[in-house]
């Protein structure tokens, strides 16, 4: 099973740009047709959130204008820029989304079963799983506790080392892995929220993070660093998920970088 994950559009209202200089939708739309252009093209797109901005309806007019022109199925989950009830309005027609409470799905028709966990926090910008939400992930690992498993949230379970960055990472994080840590089926867990490429060991097994289709937060670990973002090339992450439980994944920058050249 292959999946492409993207992350953090934060598409704008229409007639704007994010932080008043970014064109998020276009750059969206150059992430959809990269993933369009995908030899073998993807068994699904997995979205983790940041969709839009400002959580407006017009702005998921517009997002979902872009991810309507993927080949391949996608699933969405919302981030913490994302507001929940617009974001289900939104994505009405996607029946594997709950029609109340937080957007928690399971996907469990493939090989590999992809579960997405809401961890977003109305008007807070950290993540967080209520004990509700421990409830329905563990009902749903041990529904099938065998199955190989990607568990997919927006925000960073495991420290960045980015000061900055770790004041909003997923609070329930150290729960999530315990909880998780009764499983030998968990593959990959994957987020965005960080906009860049991060990896860490989690639960015995690998959290990985998907950079922005926008601009990417520095990289910086001093303790009294100021917050900064950069337009490093943008990309999206694709994990190769065999049913026997093994993996890998590559990063894949968005972009036209010249033609192949006759050797390596």
């Amino acid at each position: 099973m292959l999946i492409a994950q993207i992350s953090d559009f934060h598409i704008t209202a229409p007639g704007t740009l994010y932080q008043g200089i970014i064109p998020t939708e276009v750059m969206a739309e150059a992430a959809v047709a990269h993933v369009n252009n995908l030899d073998p093209a993807p068994d699904l797109v997995l979205f983790t959130g940041d969709l839009v901005e400002s959580g407006l309806t017009e702005e998921y007019d517009a997002a979902r204008n872009v991810l309507e022109k993927l080949d391949a199925p996608y699933a969405v989950l919302p981030g913490n820029h994302d507001d929940r009830e617009n974001f289900r309005a939104a994505f009405r027609d996607h029946a594997y989304l709950p029609r109340n409470g937080p957007l928690h799905f399971c996907l469990n028709d493939a090989p590999v079963r992809v579960i997405g966990l809401d961890c977003s926090v109305p008007n807070q910008h950290y993540g967080a799983l209520d004990l509700d939400g421990f409830t329905w992930l563990e009902t749903c690992l041990r529904a099938d506790p065998e199955k190989p498993t990607v568990l997919a949230t927006h925000h960073h379970p495991v420290a960045s080392g980015v000061p900055y960055l770790d004041a909003y990472a997923n609070r329930s994080g150290p729960k999530i892995e315990g909880l998780l840590r009764e499983f030998d089926n968990i593959i990959r867990i994957l987020f965005g929220h960080v906009h860049r490429l991060m990896m860490a060991p989690f639960a015995g097994s690998l959290a990985v993070s998907c950079p922005s289709t926008a601009s990417q937060i520095a990289l910086r670990t001093h303790e009294n660093a100021a917050p900064a973002s950069f337009m490093e090339p943008p990309g999206i992450l694709l994990h190769v998920l065999r049913p026997g439980g093994s993996s890998l994944s590559h990063f894949s920058p968005i972009g036209d970088f010249g033609p192949a050249m006759d050797f390596f």
